[in-house]
């Protein structure tokens, strides 16, 4: 069996100071983390073997310690070797193990390094064993003893002091936000066309990636057009606007709510009756599905996903789509997510079958998806970057044999690693978001037309 690759990784060092007090310190964290249920899923593993069909990370490489019940038999043997009596007394005998420098280094290796989080295994386990939940218990445990790749540390650092992953400044964003309402004007030759900020009472409240701020602008630009022909009442906040939360991936549920905390607030201070949030599939599964647990706080608004309410933008007639404008052959990525973790599968199908000619679906498709393996911290995590890319051949498989010229993708993180995926495997795809598919498919009405 080969080793955990940690001797070129920066935390090493780390790992091996790791004193007495701060191994105790990530066991206690990590029994916290355990409820009545993971518990369970810590005692049921039946090693059939069938986890292994399900993981891209084991599937591209064959090594052992990507195989998820591999990864999880490292979890499980630490919380026997503490909260067992056969673990306490006669570890030789159920495979307890102690978790010490040379464990957390295994556990840095596999548990980060190996796994997106994507929850495929979960979805193919025979008797439903939450793996994905379990790594993320584990990860919480390193992450409170500092023991967290630091590419996915500084992500979390720059959104908890600059409001954004991104760590873009206010002026910035603002001057942005003013360029892209010039941009919408001229697009909709509408002078009173704009991306509003700080509007209280608005319909809408609109979070999304920063990277769509300093990197893919145009997106942000297609997503106002959209709203700009369905006569939306919506905003930006000026302060508080991503919806990205790495928090989810790091497991430090502490900070995962106060990231997601400000977005509430923001509702809150505007007054908006619906928090949508944009094309980022760990930003819906963390603002929709998980922050009322961090907070435990229920909401007091309607959250949605940008494609519902897309969606529901066409059945009430409130925009008009032309496929026609849309010839080339266009797949669809699942974001896992957004899909398998969050419930949001069908709404994108409905939308791209009404504003493309050609949509042809990849194999396997929806739940069943292969991740792309950009999800859970790997875009942040360079150390692991080879094992990404590689991990990533099966979508570029599934998407050469699409046939499709486009691949859409609603989430941004997903974007990035497609595009990766794209230059790695030389696959002569297009890359976009559904939004950006949508607005170039608009035809606006004649209530839209009036103002021209």
């Amino acid at each position: 069996m080969s080793q955990p690759a940690t001797a070129k990784n920066p935390l090493t060092e780390k790992i091996n100071q790791l004193s007495p007090a701060d191994l105790q310190k990530a066991v206690q964290v990590f029994r916290e983390q355990l409820h009545a249920a993971e518990t369970a899923y810590l005692n049921s593993c039946v090693h059939c073997g069938l986890c292994a069909e399900s993981c891209h990370f084991y599937l591209s490489s064959g090594e052992i310690q990507a195989l998820p019940a591999y990864k999880l038999n490292l979890v499980t043997s630490v919380f026997k070797k503490y909260f067992s009596f056969m673990g306490r007394n006669a570890s030789f005998l159920n495979g307890a193990r102690e978790l010490e420098a040379g464990m957390v280094g295994e556990w840095l290796d596999s548990l980060f390094g190996r796994c997106s989080l994507c929850g495929r295994c979960a979805l193919n386990c025979t008797i439903g064993i939450n793996v994905t939940h379990l790594i993320r218990c584990a990860r919480a445990a390193l992450t409170a003893i500092g023991v967290v790749p630091a590419g996915l540390q500084s992500t979390i650092t720059a959104a908890v002091a600059t409001g954004n992953n991104m760590g873009i400044s206010r002026e910035d964003w603002l001057e942005t936000v003013q360029w892209l309402s010039e941009e919408l004007q001229r697009e909709v030759q509408d002078a009173n066309a704009s991306l509003p900020l700080d509007v209280k009472g608005a319909n809408v409240l609109y979070a999304l990636n920063p990277r769509e701020v300093k990197f893919f602008p145009l997106s942000l630009l297609a997503t106002a057009k959209i709203f700009y022909a369905a006569g939306e009442s919506w905003t930006f906040s000026s302060d508080f606007y991503d919806v990205t939360n790495y928090g989810l991936y790091s497991g430090d549920d502490a900070t995962a709510g106060l990231i997601s905390g400000r977005l509430v607030d923001e509702m809150e201070r505007l007054g908006a009756k619906i928090l949508v949030l944009g094309e980022c599939g760990h930003g819906f599964n963390a603002n929709r599905w998980e922050a009322p647990e961090w907070l435990q706080k229920k909401y007091s608004f309607e959250v949605l996903s940008i494609l519902q309410l897309i969606k529901k933008y066409i059945l009430q007639n409130k925009i008009s789509l032309d496929p026609a404008l849309n010839l080339i052959p266009v797949t669809l990525h699942d974001p896992c997510n957004l899909v398998r973790l969050g419930g949001i599968c069908e709404e994108q199908r409905f939308i791209l079958k009404r504003a493309v000619s050609d949509f042809k679906e990849m194999t396997p498709n929806r739940e069943k998806n292969y991740c792309c393996s950009g999800g859970g911290g790997q875009l942040a995590m360079t150390e692991f970057a080879a094992r990404r890319l590689q991990a990533g051949g099966l979508k570029a498989k599934q998407i050469t044999a699409s046939g499709a010229k486009i691949v859409v993708a609603p989430c941004h993180n997903c974007i990035d690693q497609l595009s990766e995926l794209n230059r790695e495997y030389k696959l002569g795809v297009e890359v976009k978001t559904v939004s950006e598919t949508v607005a170039n498919a608009l035809v606006l009405k004649k209530e839209n037309r009036e103002k021209l």
